[in-house]
């Protein structure tokens, strides 16, 4: 338990509620043809940003907690960091620690799993370094053959979602190549199955089990489409849909010269997910763990599993994990619980788990019964750019009439249509998603003005803001001329804007060019009348 922190001696809560309003991937881009933000039709954000307060706020790097400031922010450490006030050390970095110290091939955990009869690695492959690093994965398994592993599966998981959209060839062919050199000595390594992350496996939040399902389907017990490798595979697919992208490709399994599976997952196995992001970890993880879960898992085999992380630490899942998880302590809403403000969060459930489980420090269910309500509007279950008002206006719905109710003194929401729908490449749709979130925008203001209250607008990264592939400032094509979509994050900052209606606020240290996040959790904290307990950034607002 925090102490309660003390009153702000200058900053005296509102009538109404602190209201922070999360667009998900909107960034601030070049203001290109292919930045929706811009070219979206939004008078009501266009408006708010020009009559202020409004400032813009880093994302990625080091204000993440990533490992460098190459590396694109993601909604998992975006929340932490809102919800932390400050910035801690995430997945990515810890991981690159451990392999860098060799902590991680000491634990009891590395041990056990490579003493089964066949390693299985499962996890998505690719560079882009928000649920997995492709490097990671080599190193696990040169480390695999230095250790003895005779018999060696990976059963990956292509991207094209934090990477380009159809470049699971160039992350297939030198894994490939690494398990040809090291299948000598009696040594027998090689790819088992795979599919894309959209379609098996990565489900969140429980928000469509079936991907679970075909994705155990698919590793264990090898149902799937049959190929002799995964670059067949993924080649034949694309050439039977030129739509496809890496992200929605079907199951698929290798199998050998009589047609059966080459790496079923058996008794006496061991598995490790790959990934160290937790949100899409936690439901395949609990498949190998718990006893119940809502698929049918068939004979399911008796296998020693871990993680790569452990993916919830209220939960405790997975059960075996090799690197320890960030310590997130001392959150905005421990604070806010300790000084007994009353909380409402709500989003869809694609986000629901980053207003709630991140934001709170990676810890399950709420802080005080009491004091907080989180309400998760079901996501739909078509695609996101075949429906890119997604569930804007059901969550807009429900934030207005809990505002105007009066019943709460911080109220936090997520817009999820920038991120989805940016994530498909799909700019006309990523236009209409930004469309109809500025207009549910436009609502929260009226209710937040109506309630004598203070909206903080922002995002967790960018996305939407660059919608076309770029190599060296250069727009890269299709063989037909038409621009290659981009399905990934940006480095771009994100917008800062508060509405006061008593128009007192202003930006504290607006030339500060290093306020990120993390300085939002501050500001929640003192827009609440409440100081900002120690070791926190400073707030935005004064």
């Amino acid at each position: 338990m925090v102490p309660p922190p003390n009153p702000h001696p200058t900053l005296a809560s509102r009538t109404g509620p602190v209201v922070l309003c999360i667009l998900d991937g909107v960034g601030i881009g070049g203001g290109g043809e292919d930045d929706a933000v811009a070219t979206a039709r939004t008078p009501t954000l266009d408006r708010l940003r020009e009559a202020g307060p409004y400032r813009t706020l880093k994302a990625h790097g080091r204000w993440a907690g990533l490992p460098s400031d190459g590396d694109m922010g993601n909604s998992e450490v975006g929340h932490n960091a809102m919800g932390a006030g400050r910035v801690f050390d995430q997945g990515a970095k810890l991981v690159d620690n451990a392999f860098a110290s060799g902590n991680i091939f000491d634990t009891v955990t590395w041990k056990k799993l490579t003493a089964g009869n066949t390693l299985h690695l499962i996890g998505l492959l690719s560079d882009g370094n928000v649920h997995s690093h492709v490097r990671h994965l080599n190193q696990l398994i040169q480390r695999s053959a230095v250790d003895g592993v005779s018999r060696l599966r990976v059963h990956i998981l292509t991207d094209g979602r934090d990477v380009q959209a159809r470049s699971a060839l160039m992350y297939i062919a030198p894994l490939q190549a690494l398990l040809n050199e090291l299948s000598t000595d009696g040594k027998d390594y090689q790819i088992a199955s795979g599919g894309g992350r959209m379609r098996l496996t990565m489900d969140r939040y429980e928000s469509e089990w079936d991907m679970v399902q075909r994705g155990w389907d698919c590793h264990v017990h090898g149902k799937g489409r049959p190929f002799s490798s995964a670059a067949e595979a993924v080649q034949t697919l694309y050439d039977e849909d030129a739509k496809v992208d890496d992200q929605w490709l079907p199951a698929f399994v290798i199998v050998d010269s009589e047609g059966g599976p080459v790496g079923l997952i058996r008794d006496g196995d061991t598995a490790l997910l790959t990934n160290f992001r937790g949100d899409r970890a936690l439901e395949i993880s609990r498949c190998f763990d718990d006893d119940e879960v809502p698929i049918d898992r068939g004979q399911r085999p008796d296998v020693y599993y871990a993680g790569m992380m452990e993916y919830d630490g209220d939960l405790h899942i997975p059960k075996q994990y090799l690197v320890q998880p960030p310590a997130i302590d001392r959150t905005v809403g421990e604070y806010l619980v300790a000084a007994k403000r009353r909380t409402f969060a709500c989003s869809e459930t694609h986000k629901f788990g980053h207003v709630t489980f991140f934001f709170n420090g990676n810890r399950s269910g709420l802080l005080d019964a009491s004091l907080e309500t989180y309400a998760e509007i079901p996501s739909d279950t078509a695609r996101p750019q075949e429906r890119p008002w997604m569930r804007a206006a059901e969550i807009t719905d429900r934030a207005v009439a809990e505002i105007l109710e009066g019943n709460w003194d911080h109220v936090r929401l997520n817009y999820a249509n920038g991120d989805m729908v940016g994530h498909t490449g799909d700019l006309e749709a990523t236009r209409i998603a930004l469309e109809v979130v500025d207009r549910c925008v436009a609502r929260l203001e009226e209710a937040v003005i109506a309630a004598d209250g203070i909206l903080l607008v922002t995002a967790d990264h960018g996305n939407a803001d660059e919608m076309y592939l770029r190599k060296k400032g250069t727009v890269l094509e299709h063989d037909d001329g038409s621009p290659l979509p981009k399905t990934s994050h940006t480095l771009n900052e994100v917008p800062f804007i508060v509405v006061d209606p008593q128009g007192t606020i202003r930006i504290a240290h607006p030339d500060d060019d290093n306020a990120g996040l993390a300085n939002i959790g501050t500001t929640i904290l003192e827009l609440c009348g409440l100081q900002a307990p120690d070791g926190y950034q400073p707030g935005l607002v004064r």
